[in-house]
């Protein structure tokens, strides 16, 4: 099964929760650190954000539109997350609307290997966040996480136009 197979699967069985991405691991993995790590361990070490070469890694039309709809999404909540007026139903439909914008770009996204699996990365930790703000008591930290993912996708990967998110 291809890594991209692998994702769209994932992300139409179990909306690309934690808990789905850690069942996914080798047989006999554990949670812990690696499911931590982005959820992408090939058992020699957790697999680390990189630059191509120094450079960003090339993007395409998919990609860009479904990280600036998350991006989008994720400022026009900002206001009441900042404020801490975001209910919990409210950071449920924001993660759902997170969810459908992270199917659709592991759908259309037709990027290079090495490229695709950087992406991954970005895409579990992006996962995380949106479990957290689904289902965690804390569901203000997985906006932080969903912002920290979309800041590393604006360091990592060509954008043009891309500005980071502050929080």
């Amino acid at each position: 099964m291809s890594t991209r197979t692998f994702f769209v699967a994932l992300l139409a069985s179990a909306a690309l929760s934690i808990g789905s991405l850690a069942s996914a691991a080798p047989q006999g993995a554990t949670p812990g650190p690696a499911a931590e790590s982005h959820g992408h361990e090939h058992g020699h070490g957790a697999a680390k954000l990189s630059l191509d070469h120094g450079k960003r890694w090339a993007t395409d039309a998919p990609l860009r539109k479904g990280m600036s709809g998350i991006r989008s999404e994720m400022l026009r909540s900002a206001k009441a997350i900042q404020s801490g007026q975001l209910a919990p139903a409210g950071y449920e439909a924001l993660a759902a609307r997170i969810e459908t914008q992270i199917a659709q770009i592991v759908a259309d996204c037709k990027l290079a290997p090495a490229a695709d699996e950087q992406l991954h990365l970005v895409i579990a930790h992006l996962g995380e966040g949106v479990d957290t703000m689904k289902n965690g008591e804390h569901r203000d930290k997985g906006a932080e996480t969903v912002i920290a993912a979309l800041n590393d996708y604006g360091r990592h990967f060509e954008h043009p136009g891309w500005k980071a998110i502050r929080h």
